[in-house]
C-alpha cells in the first residue's frame, strides 16, 4: 500500500518538524495537537521555518505556499481517520502514547500504519494497545528534523515485512537516509549515544578533565560537531536521564546508569540550554561558560 496522506500528533518540536518534512516532500499532512491555541503555536513555528527558507533561498515563494498548502493543523483527533500513516510525536510517556493509539486504533481504518517517533521506549509495548501490531513501525527522528538527515526505522517481531518496506521507502522519500534498527531499547543510535554522554560526565566527576577540556578533546581529537558535555545541554539533561533509566531498566548494565552528578543536575533543574543552566551557564547565549561550581572537580 502506497502512503499518500500522513496525520502526525503532536505540533511541538519535533511534531511540527516531521510534518514540516512531510509537506515539503509532497503529502497532504494533517497535523493535531489537544488544543487549538497548541495548534496555531506549532503552525506558527512551520510558517517561520517556511520563511527562513525563502530567505535563504533554499525555496521559492511558490513553493512555500505548496508546502503551506498541503498542510492542516487541527485539535480534532477525527481529521486523522482517513490518513495512511500516522506518527506520533507526544510526550516521551509509555501510558499516554498507548492511551493514544488505543484511540486511533478504533478511529481508523484496517489499512492505516501506524509510527511512533519514541527515541528510547520500545515499539513493541506501544503497539500492544492495538490490533494491529503488524502495521506498527517506528519513524524516529532526530532535531531540528527539517536539517538532520537520518530517520531511524524501526521494526518489531510482529511487523509485516511489505509494511516494513513501505516505511522505509516513506523515509527515503522525505529525503532522509533511512536506517534499518530493530526493536531493541535505544535502537542504533541511543544504544550507543547514551553511554558516551555518561562516559563523559563520569570523565568529569572523576578529575579526568575540565568541561571545557573534554568537550575540546572529542571535538578536535574525533571531530565531532560538538563536544559531549555541550551535547547534553542541548538535549537536555534531565531528557538523557529519563532515556538512561529505561536503558539501565532494560539492559541493567552499568554503561547505561546515570552517574550521580546528573542526577543531582537534573533534581536541581539544571537541565542544559533550554533553562539556561547545564555544563554551561547560558547567561549569555552567544558565550556561554562552564558553571563554577563544576571547577572543584577538576583536578589539579
Amino acid at each position: 500500500m502506497a502512503i499518500e496522506k500522513v496525520g502526525i500528533v503532536g505540533c511541538g518540536l519535533m511534531g511540527s518538524g516531521i510534518a514540516q518534512v512531510c509537506a515539503a516532500a509532497g503529502f497532504p499532512t494533517v497535523v493535531r495537537e489537544v488544543s487549538p491555541e497548541l495548534v496555531d503555536k506549532g503552525v506558527k513555528g512551520i510558517e517561520k521555518n517556511l520563511a527562513r527558507l525563502v530567505e535563504k533561498g533554499t525555496i521559492t515563494e511558490s513553493e512555500k505556499a505548496e508546502i503551506r498548502g498541503r498542510l492542516k493543523g487541527t485539535a480534532v483527533i477525527e481529521d486523522l481517520k482517513d490518513c495512511d500513516l500516522i506518527i506520533e510525536a507526544i510526550i516521551e510517556q509509555l501510558p499516554a502514547k498507548r492511551e493514544l493509539f488505543a484511540a486511533l486504533d478504533r478511529l481508523c481504518t484496517e489499512k492505516t500504519v501506524f509510527a511512533s517517533n519514541t527515541s528510547s521506549l520500545t515499539i513493541t509495548e506501544i503497539a500492544t494497545a492495538t490490533t494491529r501490531p503488524q502495521r506498527f513501525v517506528g519513524l524516529h527522528f532526530f532535531n531540528p528534523v527539517p536539517v538532520m538527515k537520518l530517520v531511524e526505522v524501526v521494526k518489531t517481531i510482529a511487523t509485516d515485512p511489505s509494511v516494513y518496506e513501505e516505511a522505509v521507502a516513506f523515509g527515503t522519500k522525505l529525503g532522509k537516509v533511512a536506517v534499518r534498527a530493530n526493536d531493541s531499547t535505544g535502537f542504533i543510535v541511543n544504544r550507543l549515544l547514551v553511554p558516551y554522554l555518561l562516559d563523559a560526565i563520569r570523565a568529569l566527576e572523576e578529575g579526568v578533565g575540565s568541561t571545557e577540556d573534554i568537550d575540546n578533546s572529542m571535538k578536535l581529537g574525533c571531530g565531532h560537531p560538538m563536544g559531549p558535555l555541550t551535547l547534553l545541554d542541548f538535549v537536555g539533561l534531565d531528557t538523557t536521564y529519563y532515556i538512561s533509566q529505561i536503558m539501565f531498566d532494560e539492559f541493567k548494565e552499568k554503561r547505561f546508569a546515570a552517574p550521580p552528578l546528573l542526577k543531582r543536575m537534573v533534581l536541581a533543574g539544571w537541565n542544559g540550554r533550554k533553562v539556561g543552566r547545564g555544563f554551561y551557564d547560558y547567561s549569555n547565549p552567544l558565550k556561554p561558560v562552564p558553571l563554577k561550581f563544576l571547577r572543584s572537580l577538576e583536578r589539579s
